[in-house]
C-alpha cells in the first residue's frame, strides 16, 4: 500500500482549496426590487435567478460560485429561488423589462438592466466591466 501512496498520493496530500464565499443576499419580497433599483444608482446590483429543480441551473450556479471573485463592496449580489418566490420572479421581469429565463443573471445599474444572460452564457458576462 505504501508504494501506491508514494506513486499516487492520497487526497490528504492535495492542498485544500479555500471555499469561495459568495456574498449572496436572498431576494424574497417584491418590495426589495425597488430598493435594488435605487441602490443601483450607487453600486451595481446583480440578481441570479435560479431554478432549484433544474440540473442545468444548478451546474451554472456552481460554476458561477466557483469563479466569482468580487468583494461585497463591488456588487450587491441577490439570489432568487424561482420556485419559492414565483411572485418576486414575475415582478423582476416586469420591473426590469426582461423576459423570464432560468437560470438568469441580471446586471442592474442606474435602475435599469444593462446586461443579462441565461444558461451557460451567464458565466461569459465580464462583470469587471460593471464594477
Amino acid at each position: 500500500m505504501g508504494l501506491f501512496k508514494n506513486l499516487f498520493g492520497t487526497s490528504g496530500d492535495q492542498p485544500k482549496k479555500e471555499p469561495n464565499n459568495v456574498p449572496w443576499r436572498p431576494l424574497v419580497a417584491v418590495h426589495q426590487l425597488e430598493q435594488i433599483a435605487e441602490d443601483s444608482k450607487h453600486k451595481t446590483q446583480l440578481i441570479f435567478k435560479h431554478s432549484t429543480s433544474c440540473g442545468i441551473s444548478r451546474m451554472v450556479l456552481n460554476t458561477f460560485n466557483a469563479s466569482y471573485g468580487f468583494s461585497k463592496e463591488q456588487f450587491d449580489l441577490y439570489y432568487l429561488d424561482l420556485h419559492s418566490f414565483r411572485e418576486v420572479s414575475n415582478e423582476t421581469g416586469y420591473k426590469f423589462k426582461v423576459m423570464h429565463q432560468s437560470p438568469q443573471l441580471l446586471v442592474i445599474r442606474n435602475g435599469i438592466v444593462v446586461a443579462h444572460e441565461s444558461h451557460g452564457s451567464i458565466n461569459a458576462i465580464d462583470l469587471n466591466a460593471y464594477v
